[in-house]
């Protein structure tokens, strides 16, 4: 039967230490035989003594002094890392570095991160806003939040919240131009478009009778930040294609409405993204569960 369990190892370092089995048995709770029948599994699962058996004296063998050194080293190792665990869970600490889209970030996120701040004053952020994605590991980004699919398959996804995109503008401006029938028409009106790094953001997806229909937007009033858009859009500037979670508040207020529903119904949920193949820290861990507790209600 082989020896798997740290109490094997804690046995075998005792029994060395103490110089009896009996002795090291006591400590652990077991019997003499117990403890001895231990220390034989050890032995058998390495094919070497560990210790000379006499009856007046126990003593380690050449092979057990060299495992004891391991062995020493590894319980040494175990304990650090529960000590430094129990370190993290009690204050969490340290930098945590975001990337978000800019009217999200501003008007959603950074109301999160100042409740998670409160209740853990060590724990510092570095957020970075932009529309345009960042790369995770080139940037050495710890968290990022984004809409859409993700395309890099090496990133761990989760949901914050699911939405789609709409068009919607300011209820004046729908007042003195009137509703758009159908997409098309609103290449002639004054629109809002997203620049990006990838560039701007001028196709807007929408279905017709069931096909998949693009429209392209020529003219159009630009900005690199989401925000801005935003903000435009209720000045009553044009129309813009926004995430419906971005624009909820101005829904609710009455700022802005939306148009065209049947036919702009693209799904675009909120993921949050964070390298799969990183052992996260715990103060990373446990924002991830904030995170995803407060954008669920």
């Amino acid at each position: 039967m082989p020896f798997d369990r740290l109490a094997d190892l804690r046995l075998f370092q005792d029994a060395s230490q103490l110089g009896s089995f009996s002795a090291a048995g006591r400590k652990h709770g077991l019997s003499p035989a117990a403890a001895s029948a231990c220390i034989q599994r050890m032995e058998a699962a390495l094919g070497a003594r560990l210790f000379q058996r006499t009856t007046r004296r126990l003593r380690l063998t050449e092979a057990g002094e060299t495992y004891l050194t391991y062995c020493r080293q590894a319980l040494e190792l175990l304990e650090e890392g529960e000590h430094r665990l129990q370190q993290e869970q009690r204050e969490l600490s340290g930098v945590i570095r975001l990337s978000a889209p800019s009217d999200l970030g501003r008007n959603q996120l950074l109301g999160c991160l100042d409740r998670f701040g409160a209740e853990h004053p060590a724990v510092h952020f570095s957020l970075s806003l932009s529309d345009t994605p960042a790369d995770l590991i080139g940037d050495d980004i710890d968290l990022a939040i984004r809409y859409g699919q993700p395309a890099d398959s090496s990133l761990v996804a989760r949901q914050l919240a699911a939405s789609r995109r709409v068009v919607c503008a300011a209820p004046a401006l729908l007042e003195r131009l009137g509703q758009p029938s159908h997409p098309q028409d609103l290449a002639a009106l004054p629109t809002l478009t997203l620049m990006t790094g990838h560039g701007p953001m001028n196709e807007w997806r929408y279905r017709d009778k069931g096909e998949a229909r693009t429209l392209r937007l020529e003219r159009a009033r630009q900005s690199n930040d989401g925000e801005v858009l935003r903000r435009w859009a209720v000045q009553g500037l044009g129309f813009a294609y926004k995430s419906q979670l971005d624009i909820a508040a101005d829904l609710a207020a009455g700022r802005l409405e939306t148009v065209l529903d049947d036919y702009f119904t693209e799904p675009a949920p909120l993921h949050l993204l964070y390298p799969g193949h990183r052992l996260q820290p715990a103060r990373i861990r446990r924002l991830v569960d904030f995170l995803l507790a407060e954008f669920s209600r």
